[in-house]
């Protein structure tokens, strides 16, 4: 049996955060990873015949000056800053996102335009009091109508699901700030970016930046740093069983390398960015049938990208659009060059990414490549972002559990599991997305993990990684000294039992 004070399970943005600034503090650590090739979980860049491709889409932008130092420090000299340009297709035309308010209803016409205006007015003088799901809440920002105008459609193609039944904890993390009002008022009055990347309403982001061959290159940067600080990196290493020994205080975890051959590793401390409920039935101990329900009840939502080259017409030139039309089942495009000009090969070729949004062997899911890739064929050329004969090649992407679901009782589920494991199972920590069942960034991933990193270099609990929450608009936090110090503080969540700032006006 090998021993490593640390297994960490997972190399996503998660994993290898925590992996890498554990290794730089002379640790001893084991990243296991169940993908043969690729680090970086869903932040990983796939590659076809030359042409490099985005799982999902990742812009690189933080309000956390520790996030972004710690992207320059993995990747110093291969971050392009990039301009956001984003837009939303619905009923054959195209309309900027975040919404211009102006552009918008002239689209919409006048008697349409009118009735969103006098809907959105009514949202504000009576809006739905403590709204709990994605309709109430949307609409209480920019009222009934646009909510069904432009974000009802693509919200139940994304979850496959009744936004009645999302919880609104998605809504406020994803959109938090934005507002027709704001959106008014930022088409109004032009704003610049402040200097202060904190004061941005992550929505509005302008411009963001982004490795030259994809967010995989950050990942792979990472994972070579970690190994050259001593620490190992298994790949093709799917962990099956984590058991507690609580005599001794230690971690088995149990995993098939890439010969399927079963290995055990003795650790102190174990870090799961592995989704939730994989982790707890696979425990030992076993946890308790209500924590066992409670991890069962959790979904996902998987997705699939297929990727396709064809001749290069311009045809448009955003990061993505957001396709709400229900009359195709695709749910965003991708224009890969308009990432990264390093991402496309040839000049004369466009290479772009539609993503269709499913459950893991539902029809979408099950259906061959070659089928998937005619259908992507089809609705390009219906949307008019192509010609016919213009797709010259493609490839298909599946990406399991890519989304944690937050439907009504999600939080509650989480939370028995979270009073569990906190309880009975000691130096287990769950980081990232699918760890902590939380739908965050990138950002927010990577710093439940930089914080884990620093109570386990401390051995003792400095920061309740719980306390990330989706917006990265981090709790006040430590004392002034250490402000003063450039520690960047204020930009975490607090330290357990830590004198509180009040809030900055």
């Amino acid at each position: 049996m090998n021993k490593a004070n640390v297994t960490v399970i997972g190399a996503g943005p998660a994993g290898l955060t925590a992996g890498y600034l554990l290794a730089k503090n002379d640790l001893s650590v084991t990243v296991l990873e169940a993908d043969p090739v690729y680090v970086g979980g869903i932040s990983r860049t796939a590659t076809y015949k030359g042409f490099h491709f985005d799982i999902g889409g990742h812009r690189f932008f933080s309000k956390s000056k520790e996030v972004n130092d710690l992207w320059s420090e993995l990747l110093p000299h291969d971050m392009l800053e990039r301009p956001r340009s984003s837009r939303i297709f619905y009923g054959g035309k195209f309309f900027a996102y975040p919404l211009k308010p102006f552009e918008a209803l002239t689209k919409l016409g006048v008697c349409r335009s009118a009735l969103c205006i006098l809907s959105w007015i009514k949202a504000r003088l009576f809006p739905v009091e403590n709204p709990r799901n994605f309709e109430d809440w949307v609409s209480n920002q920019f009222g009934k109508r646009l909510f069904n105008t432009f974000f009802k459609s693509y919200t139940e193609k994304v979850w496959g699901m009744s936004c009645r039944d999302i919880s609104a904890d998605w809504a406020s993390q994803r959109i938090k700030g934005l507002s027709l009002g704001s959106a008014i008022k930022n088409a109004l009055f032009p704003w610049r970016q402040p200097k202060d990347s904190s004061k941005v309403i992550k929505t509005l982001i302008n411009s963001f930046k982004y490795p030259r061959r994809g967010p995989g290159m950050m990942w792979e940067a990472c994972a070579e740093k970690t190994r050259a600080f001593g620490g190992a990196i298994e790949m093709g290493c799917r962990v099956t069983h984590c058991e507690y020994n609580d005599r001794s205080g230690t971690w088995v975890t149990t995993y098939r390398d890439a010969t399927g051959t079963e290995r055990k590793l003795e650790s102190e401390h174990v870090i799961s960015s592995a989704p939730l409920r994989e982790l707890i039935n696979g425990i030992t101990p076993a946890a308790s049938a209500a924590a066992k329900r409670a991890a069962d009840s959790l979904k996902y939502r998987d997705f699939l990208t297929v990727m396709l080259i064809l001749k290069n017409r311009d045809a448009f030139h955003d990061n993505w659009i957001y396709i709400h039309d229900p009359s195709v089942k695709v749910g965003r495009i991708q224009n890969f060059r308009s990432w990264s000009p390093e991402m496309v090969p040839d000049e004369d070729k466009a290479c772009y990414g539609l993503e269709y949004f499913c459950f893991e062997h539902d029809g979408l899911w099950d259906a061959k490549d070659h089928e998937l890739i005619e259908l992507a064929k089809r609705e390009l050329v219906q949307i008019g972002l192509a010609h016919e004969g213009d797709i010259l090649d493609g490839t298909v992407v599946r990406q399991k559990k890519a989304y944690p679901v937050y439907d009504d009782h999600y939080a509650q589920h989480v939370a028995i599991i979270r009073d569990e494991l906190e309880a009975r199972y000691p130096n287990l920590h769950l980081v990232g997305r699918n760890g902590m069942h939380k739908y965050n960034n990138q950002d927010h991933a990577m710093m439940t993990a930089m914080l884990c990193a620093e109570n386990i270099i401390a051995n003792t609990k400095l920061y309740d990684l719980w306390q990330v929450n989706g917006d990265a608009e981090y709790h006040e936090s430590g004392s002034a000294a250490e402000e003063s110090a450039g520690s960047a503080i204020r930009l975490v969540p607090a330290r357990v039992g830590a004198p509180q700032l009040a809030p900055e006006s």
